[in-house]
């Protein structure tokens, strides 16, 4: 049997943020960009709070990221709150260490940096902007696995999530199936609706009155 994680691979976030809507759930994040990496991305929720400053001096000495790399398991995307500022928030040796680790990608709300070497790795990351500015002095880590914002979107630790070229969809636990059986009939409808632009069919005809009301939820 397909555990949730390997069909929300399957979908896209377009058909996942359509499937919140037509839930009456919060959709899609915006404005995040693929920064490395090919395909969709998808998998559970590691969290990191990042703030502008520097820690406390008798503040642990582990670098930002570290903690949730050595939390890490292989349905592991990390995903980084960011203060916003001109820096840093993810970098290549942290790349390496995290797919070493298994971790499929990262989502950042602000600026990475070392973006060629991850794209040499192959390794996955979304992110607001990149920067060549370091965190040190400018950004440290305030927790790891605490619930955090993303955009507006709460976020919690062992969530749902999907990236791909359009966007970034969080989905709480509690709403995975939900969520994904509407995702399914909606890439399903419009699966259908091109096979029948394939076979001739007018595009008037195919995307009719039927597809304002494709969202509805409704087996």
């Amino acid at each position: 049997m397909n555990s949730p994680l390997d069909r929300l691979a399957r979908l896209d976030t377009c058909a996942v943020s359509d499937a919140k809507d037509s839930l009456g759930l919060s959709a899609a994040v915006s404005g995040m960009g693929r920064a490395s990496g090919q395909g969709v991305l998808a998998g559970r929720v590691k969290t990191v709070q990042l703030a502008a400053g520097k820690p406390a001096p008798d503040a642990p000495k582990v670098h930002l990221g570290a903690r949730a790399i050595a939390a890490a398991t292989a349905e592991t995307v990390i995903v980084v709150a960011h203060p916003g500022i001109d820096a840093g928030g993810w970098g290549g040796v942290l790349s390496t260490g995290a797919q070493l680790a298994g971790v499929r990608g990262v989502i950042i709300d602000g600026p990475t940096r070392d973006v060629d070497e991850a794209k040499g790795l192959g390794f996955a990351i979304f992110s607001r902007t990149t920067t060549a500015r370091t965190a040190r002095g400018r950004v440290y880590e305030v927790s790891t696995g605490e619930p955090v914002v993303i955009g507006a979107e709460p976020v919690a630790d062992g969530d749902y999530v999907i990236a791909d070229g359009s966007g970034v969809v969080f989905i709480r636990q509690a709403d995975i199936s939900r969520v994904l059986d509407a995702a399914e009939r909606i890439a399903a409808r419009e699966a259908a609706m091109v096979a029948a632009l394939r076979a001739g069919e007018p595009i008037t005809q195919v995307m009719g009155a039927t597809y304002e009301t494709m969202l509805e939820a409704k087996p």
